[in-house]
């Protein structure tokens, strides 16, 4: 019997995100995120996508490559619990585990052939840093996939929506297609549950710029965007 199975990357996604800072805590909670997964030149091969076009959200297999060099403990907290409140690593999402592998949930919004990399799929609400490894793809098959099932400590939606201010000077510096994805991603609060200090002023890369913002009394304000 076969104990041990080497993975390689199938493809790499392109995210606005260039740090883990800033990135939805879950796949499919900003709707107007989007993502292009571009295959490795061994598997642009014809056919290999063929019916995919047929189902509306797929499956990723994915690595946590922030985290591939990092330790990892039995118990972990989850932002969810505050940072505070200890959970066991297999009760959890902690990109820190044994094999830092992530599971996603993502919509398909187009797949198109490019001259540069073949056929590529965009997709819409991945929570993934830019050039994370992709395994496996494998189509969401609703009849099956979507189960009644016991929330855990996830009881409630961790949707903390707060109002997000950003200037018309500020707003044309974000380049185009790209606003309305980072307000959504803004809008869930990107901050450590934990950390709620107004005169704070936080910052993330998206989309090639800095972005820089601070809160107060629920509502966001974007400072600058360089």
């Amino acid at each position: 019997m076969k104990k041990n199975l080497t993975m390689h990357p199938i493809a790499v996604i392109h995210t606005d995100f260039a740090t883990k800072f800033g990135i939805p805590r879950q796949a499919s909670l900003a709707e107007e995120l989007k993502a292009t997964i571009v295959f490795e030149k061994e598997y642009r091969k014809d056919g290999i996508l063929k019916g995919l076009e047929n189902f509306s959200h797929i499956w990723l297999l994915w690595g946590f490559s922030a985290s591939f060099d990092a330790d990892w403990t039995p118990t972990v907290r989850p932002p969810r619990l505050g940072g505070t409140k200890r959970v066991g690593v297999f009760a959890s999402r902690s990109p820190f585990r044994p094999n830092p592998i992530g599971l996603s949930a993502v919509k398909i919004d187009a797949i198109r052939k490019t001259k540069e990399y073949g056929t590529v799929i965009d997709v819409i609400g991945a929570d993934m840093m830019n050039l994370s490894p992709i395994y496996d793809i494998k189509p969401y098959v609703p009849y099956s996939d979507r189960i009644n099932a016991a929330p855990g400590f996830a009881e409630q939606p961790d949707l903390r929506k707060l109002q997000v201010r950003i200037s018309p000077v500020v707003a044309e510096t974000i380049p185009a297609g790209k606003l309305a994805g980072l307000i959504e991603v803004l809008a869930l609060d990107p901050r450590p549950p934990y950390q709620n200090d107004p005169n704070r002023k936080y910052g993330f890369v998206f989309a090639g710029m800095e972005i820089k913002f601070k809160v107060e009394d629920n509502v966001l304000t974007v400072l600058s965007a360089k």
